[in-house]
């Protein structure tokens, strides 16, 4: 194995390949078996593990003649390009354990990413036999993000020891199985209120209607899953009665977007994903919504009207938890895509079954009893975090845009 540590510069990996690739008679021929590299802040590190090319029924080179050889190459690309390079055996290298292949990522973000978190991390993965194959920076901007490939390591036990990890340095660390499926997801449903957007609308129609310290009580609980939905959202709606249709209008142009909330779509749809919403809130507000950020699909209640006041009744059929879930499933059936190629990003108990049902559940700065269930959990305050836990860098980002 042959590692070449120094400033990175161009042509440093074209001179060692070539010093290798040399035919001359007293030079054994080698075969590449296997190569990494990596530059950090402009300091390199390749390392390279060549073997002994097979011959047709010559001689077998053995092992001190192989070295001593790889070391002239070493000293002439040391010379040549100004780098460190070291040769050992691989016999030196013990082999490692219980390695399973690169079976999980993990990410960690964080603004800052506290050295602890890091620290912490990389010890429970150790602990429970896991090994840390490669790390890479996924983002600076708008969080400093850095993804660990680990292999060896069993999938609950991975993310029951590093959310105590997260919940102990203030840190997000998220998991997810590596492999092909990862990179095949192909839509991705947003709740509103609370994800999508800052605040609950439900919270600012009761204000209008004097009830806003009530329904704001029915609503947490709710979200906590403390009541059920479906009850809470009628008893909520109810003290609507006889607010004028305008109040609608009024609350939606004061939306707000969660930060990073376009960035998100905009980049998921320029890579190709179906982008929707699936609310519990109320289609005057969401349907509009939809339709200015350009998303593909959006499901939720409908608030009764007559003559043009609230009813404090609602119409059709209720978007509760299960009915979330349903809408995931309609919307991957329409557009031909397995519920294992979806997200679904949201922050409150009706979430759950919609969360658990999709290929990849976020949590987003959700109540405790969806960090708890959800595969994984975001609390940051950008929304765009989902594109890293997604693995794509924020030069990947960029070049969406």
């Amino acid at each position: 194995m042959l590692t070449v540590t120094g400033a990175d510069r161009p042509g440093v990996t074209a001179r060692l390949f070539a010093a290798l690739a040399r035919s001359e008679a007293d030079v054994p021929a080698v075969e590449v078996l296997d190569v990494e590299q990596v530059v950090v802040h402009g300091h390199l590190v390749l390392g390279v593990v060549v073997g002994a090319a097979a011959t047709d029924g010559g001689p077998a080179v053995d092992e001190p003649t192989l070295l001593a050889h790889l070391r002239r190459v070493a000293d002439d690309v040391s010379t040549a390009v100004g780098v460190e390079v070291t040769v050992e055996s691989a016999s030196a290298t013990p082999a490692r354990e219980g390695a399973a292949g690169r079976a999980h990522h993990v990410i960690v973000l964080g603004r800052p990413v506290p050295p602890e978190a890091v620290a912490g991390a990389t010890r429970a993965i150790a602990g429970i036999g896991g090994n840390i194959d490669a790390i890479r920076r996924l983002s600076d901007y708008p969080v400093t993000s850095f993804e660990l490939t680990v292999s060896g390591a069993e999938a609950t036990a991975l993310r029951t020891s590093l959310a105590s990890v997260a919940a102990s340095t203030g840190a997000d660390i998220a998991v997810e199985r590596a492999g092909l499926a990862r990179r095949s997801k192909r839509l991705i449903v947003l709740d509103v209120d609370s994800t999508l957007v800052r605040g609950e609308v439900i919270d600012e129609l009761a204000a209008r209607a004097g009830r806003a310290a009530e329904v704001a009580r029915i609503t947490a609980a709710a979200m906590n899953g403390e009541l059920d939905f479906a009850k809470s959202l009628r008893a909520r709606v109810a003290v609507l009665a006889g607010l004028p249709v305008e109040v609608l209008d009024e609350v939606r142009e004061h939306l707000v977007l969660t930060p990073g909330a376009r960035t998100l779509i905009r980049t998921l749809q320029r890579l190709g994903f179906r982008c929707g919403i699936v609310s519990g809130g109320f289609t005057q507000i969401t349907d509009p919504l939809a339709e200015s950020l350009g998303l593909d699909f959006a499901a939720a209640n409908t608030l009764e009207v007559v003559d043009g006041r609230l009813t404090g009744g609602l119409v059709g059929e209720i978007v509760d938890r299960p009915g979330k879930a349903r809408a995931l499933a309609r919307f991957a059936e329409q557009y031909g895509i397995p519920l294992e190629q979806t997200v679904a990003v949201g922050d409150g108990a009706n979430d759950l079954d919609m969360l658990n049902a999709a290929g990849l559940g976020i949590a987003f700065n959700a109540k405790p009893i969806v960090r708890e269930q959800a595969h994984t959990a975001l609390n940051q305050p950008y929304l765009d975090a989902v594109l890293q836990v997604l693995g794509f860098t924020r030069d990947e980002v960029l070049d969406a845009e």
